[in-house]
């Protein structure tokens, strides 16, 4: 592996583009629904084949796209379950679009899957009312598949898809408790809803989903005292575990309090959420990004045998930077030479 080219290593499997899937990305670049949802479907497909598909497919749109520079804002909306997340969603990228007419908006919705059957129930779909016509809305389920951590196996994926699609994604995750932060290494701003007296000081205080969020939304706050007491006191805790609120603060993390039954507060939370897309800073490194999940792909299917091949392959590498998709296409590559498919060993 002395010297290895990475990027060479991995375009020797690399398949040519259909000239039908060029047309489907056309169509999807032009805003047509049915050839977005279409793509999705191929990059959420798990098979050897299919992740070949999925790499010429983003490789193309990072061609055809990189002259409009065009790489959405990802915004992950987490909270507990019921407290209003997707009609919160709903309302809000209506917000975003007003007085907007070349803004285009994509939400990924996570619904959890039964632990018994597998399936699930997308509910979201009721709580996201968009007009049926608007090319600039799109909304998409996804389901679990079991996976922890408030997001669905495939979803990494179908976000890269649609950041070079839209100019913002926003990921509505599975209804979580205090521990599931996924949704921190995909999204470049993370918000966590609350609803009014969902908990005391103590509960605020809790370190683990309260260190996470970029902003923190007191949803629901339909009842002004209620709202308004919840409000400070979570300011209030926050505070005491060294997280300011302060709007002139670099650190400041904002509270905003919403309701979309009295459509307050969503206005200006659209406008902070706007204006996050005019600063480079509010960007995550995507490499970042696409080491943190190919990783997790490789030990969920391989363990730490499969950690230490990938880390070989980058320490001998000679490309000082590559894609995800040569990342992934040279383990692939590689491991096939050292470990056998399990039909290929005998029966007893």
């Amino acid at each position: 592996m002395n010297g290895m080219n990475v990027a060479a290593m991995a375009s020797q499997t690399t398949p040519a583009l259909s000239d039908d899937i060029k047309q489907l990305i056309d169509r999807a670049l032009k805003m047509e629904k049915w050839p977005i949802a279409r793509l999705i479907s191929m990059v959420e497909v798990e098979s050897d084949s299919a992740a070949e598909q999925r790499h010429v497919i983003l490789d193309y749109l990072d061609s055809v796209v990189e002259e409009a520079n065009r790489d959405a804002l990802v915004v992950g909306i987490t909270g507990t379950p019921g407290a209003g997340k997707s009609t919160l969603i709903g309302e809000l990228c209506l917000r975003m679009l007003q007085g907007s007419d070349d803004l285009f908006v994509a939400v990924i919705a996570i619904d959890p899957s039964s632990q018994r059957s597998g399936g699930a129930l997308l509910g979201d779909r009721t709580r996201v009312k968009f007009p049926s016509k608007d090319k600039r809305l799109f909304f998409r389920s996804q389901a679990s598949h079991q996976e922890l951590g408030g997001l669905g196996k495939k979803t990494y994926h179908a976000v890269r898809l649609l950041r070079y699609i839209f100019d913002i994604v926003v990921i509505e995750t599975v209804g979580i408790g205090q521990s599931e932060l996924e949704i921190d290494r995909l999204s470049d701003l993370t918000c966590l809803v609350l609803q009014p007296l969902t908990g005391d000081q103590v509960q605020f205080m809790k370190a683990g989903i309260m260190e996470i969020p970029d902003l923190f939304i007191v949803n629901k706050c339909d009842e002004d005292a209620l709202a308004k007491k919840s409000y400070h006191l979570l300011r209030a805790s926050l505070k005491l575990i060294d997280i300011s609120t302060e709007q002139d603060s670099d650190r400041a993390r904002p509270v905003f309090m919403t309701s979309a039954l009295k459509n307050k507060g969503i206005e200006e939370l659209a406008r902070h959420i706007l204006s996050l897309r005019q600063d480079p800073e509010s960007f995550k490194n995507r490499e970042i990004q696409g080491e943190y999940y190919l990783c997790k792909w490789i030990r969920q299917n391989y363990g730490g045998y499969g950690i230490e091949v990938y880390q070989s392959i980058k320490q001998n590498s000679t490309s000082e930077r590559f894609s995800f998709e040569d990342r992934e296409k040279a383990f692939n590559r590689m491991i096939k030479g050292m470990v056998k498919p399990l039909e290929s060993f005998p029966c007893r």
